[in-house]
C-alpha cells in the first residue's frame, strides 16, 4: 500500500469535570503533538449548543492553532454553509491565509437541510459488509433529530430573522468565484475580496451520502471527505456518488477522497475498550437531540441504565468505532481505506483524559509508519 496520510478531526471535546477553556488549550496542545507525530492535517469541526463541545467556530480556533504550529495543514471539517454566506467564509479564510499562507484547508459542509434520500451504490453490501469485510450497518434515521425543538431553536439562533439559506451548489460556485476573483453579480457587478481573493487554500467538500455534497464536489473537481464516523451506512454511497459525478478541474485530474473514522488506541485491546467506555453514552446524547454531553468517565458511563431504545440509537456507531491495540486499529483503518478507495484517512479520537487522547494518536502514528503508510519525512 502506498503512503496514506493520516489527519485529525477535532470537535474540541469537553470532558466531565473540565471546562471549555481547558478543552481549547488541550486541542491546541494536541495539534502541536500530532504535528510531531507526522499527521498531515488537523481539522476543526463546527457544532453549536452542545454542553460538551467547544468547537463552535473553526476559523477562530484555526487562527489560534496556526500560531502554535508550523508545518501541519490546518482546516475546517467543516464550515457549515447553511447559516453563512460565501463572502463571510472567503473573508475569514482569506484573513487566515494572509498571515499563514498556504497552510489552510477550507472544508465546506451543507447544513440546515434534510438528508439526501438513499442512492444506489456501485459497491455491493451483503449481510452488512462491504466486499472486503468492512462493516456497513443499517441506515440510521435522522427524522427525530430534524423534528426536534432544540434543532429548530439552533437554526433560529444561527439565521437572521426571515433569512433563507442559499442553495448549496450556488454557494460553492460563489466561494470558488470569490477566491478566483471572477465573481460577477447577475447585473454584472464585480466583487473582489481583500484579503481572500487568490488565497492559497485547499478546498474540500464534506458529505455523508451520495447526494448534493458528493455531486457538487465531483462536478467542480474538488476534494471530497466521506463520513464513516457519523454516517457509516452511507459511506460507500458517498464515495461512489462523488466519483460518478467527478469532472477534472484545474485542481484535480482525478477524484481524491478522504474518509473519517472514530478511533481509540491503547497499548492493548482491554485498555482501549476501557478508554472508549463513555463513547456510547456520548453518542446517545447527540442522537436524542440533548446535545453532546461532556465526555463521561468510564465509571460515569457504566452507571447509565440502558434501554433497548438507547442501544438502538447508538449501535451503528458502536459497531463502527475502531477500538484496540495499534495493530488491531491499523488493520481496521486499512480495511476502511481499501473499501472506500481513500487517498487519506481522517481520525477522530475522544477519551475522558487528555493524556490518553494524545497517546492514542501517538501509538497509531507509530504503527502506521511501521507499516510504511507514512513517508519518513512526515
Amino acid at each position: 500500500m502506498p503512503d496514506i496520510p493520516l489527519g485529525v478531526l477535532d470537535l474540541v471535546p469537553i470532558s466531565s469535570g473540565s471546562t471549555a477553556p481547558e478543552a481549547l488549550r488541550n486541542s491546541i496542545q494536541l495539534a502541536r503533538r500530532v504535528e510531531e507525530f507526522g499527521y498531515a492535517r488537523y481539522w476543526f469541526a463546527e457544532h453549536h449548543l452542545n454542553p460538551g463541545v467547544a468547537g463552535t467556530s473553526p476559523a477562530v480556533v484555526l487562527a489560534l492553532t496556526a500560531s502554535a504550529t508550523s508545518t501541519i495543514r490546518l482546516g475546517s471539517g467543516a464550515v457549515q454553509l447553511g447559516h453563512r454566506t460565501a463572502l463571510s467564509t472567503v473573508e475569514e479564510f482569506g484573513l487566515l491565509d494572509a498571515l499563514h499562507p498556504g497552510r489552510f484547508d477550507l472544508g465546506l459542509g451543507r447544513s440546515g437541510g434534510r438528508p439526501s434520500p438513499p442512492l444506489p451504490s456501485a459497491t455491493p453490501v451483503v449481510d452488512g459488509r462491504a466486499p472486503n469485510g468492512l462493516r456497513i450497518p443499517p441506515r440510521f434515521s435522522f427524522e427525530f433529530l430534524l423534528g426536534s425543538p432544540r434543532i429548530a431553536l439552533q437554526r433560529k439562533l444561527l439565521l437572521l430573522p426571515k433569512a433563507e439559506s442559499q442553495e448549496y451548489g450556488e454557494q460553492i460556485d460563489d466561494v470558488l468565484a470569490l477566491l478566483a476573483g471572477t465573481y460577477r453579480s447577475p447585473e454584472g457587478v464585480e466583487a473582489h475580496v481583500v484579503p481572500g481573493e487568490g488565497a492559497d487554500v485547499e478546498l474540500w467538500i464534506l458529505g455523508s451520502s451520495g447526494g448534493v455534497s458528493a455531486e457538487v464536489a465531483g462536478r467542480n473537481g474538488l476534494r471530497f471527505a466521506a463520513n464513516y464516523h457519523v454516517s457509516p451506512a452511507s459511506v460507500l454511497e458517498a464515495a461512489d456518488g462523488y466519483r460518478a459525478a467527478f469532472q477534472p478541474s484545474d485542481v484535480l485530474d482525478k477524484p481524491y477522497v478522504s474518509v473519517s473514522a472514530d478511533v481509540v488506541v491503547a497499548e492493548d485491546d482491554g485498555t482501549a475498550r476501557e478508554l472508549a467506555t463513555g463513547y456510547g453514552l456520548w453518542v446517545r446524547s447527540i442522537r436524542t437531540a440533548e446535545g453532546a454531553i461532556k465526555f463521561p468517565t468510564p465509571d460515569e458511563a457504566r452507571a447509565h441504565i440502558w434501554t433497548d431504545e438507547d442501544r438502538e440509537l447508538v449501535q451503528d456507531r458502536i459497531d463502527t468505532q475502531f477500538v484496540g491495540s495499534p495493530a488491531r486499529v491499523a488493520d481496521q483503518l486499512e480495511q476502511l481505506q481499501e473499501a472506500v478507495g481513500a487517498d487519506e484517512l481522517l481520525v477522530t479520537t475522544i477519551t475522558h483524559d487528555h493524556v490518553d487522547r494524545v497517546r492514542s494518536y501517538e501509538l497509531l502514528a507509530r504503527e502506521w509508519r511501521r507499516r510504511g503508510h507514512l513517508s519518513p519525512s512526515s
